[in-house]
């Protein structure tokens, strides 16, 4: 089974950013179509970003829009997620998931990807 790195997660304050990374271990993101999903505490986890292959298709949930910026970093051979005026809100567990079966248009936001990575924490608080 494939392995996916998240990073970039930490403590940050209401209206600061973060960028979180999702990178392959032995293998590269690059080739797959890539969610980023959340789990609030005693929620349930929450599509919120994918990106296609080619890079060329985004999609974003509606509580995201505008804030989020999924993209592809060919330098590092990562997915990230840029991540603007945080809210307390947006704290959470942040994963990413990889799939060759999905597309990124039509169920990047569900949460059926083969491999998921083991997440990274994001808690914004004053």
């Amino acid at each position: 089974q494939s392995q996916l790195v998240e990073s970039g997660g930490g403590l940050v304050q209401p209206g600061g950013s973060l960028r979180l990374s999702c990178a392959g271990s032995g293998f590269s993101v690059m080739d797959y179509v890539v969610g980023w999903f959340r789990q609030a505490p005693g929620k349930e986890r929450e599509g919120l970003s994918c990106i296609s292959r080619s890079g060329d298709t985004t999609k974003y949930a509606d509580s995201v829009k505008g804030r989020f910026t999924i993209g592809k970093d060919y330098a590092n051979t990562t997915v990230y997620l840029q991540i603007d005026s945080l809210k307390p809100e947006d704290t959470g567990v942040y994963f990413c998931a990889a799939s060759r079966a999905f597309t990124c248009s039509g169920h990047g936001l569900q949460p059926g990807y083969e491999d998921w990575g083991r997440g990274t924490q994001v808690t914004v608080s004053s």
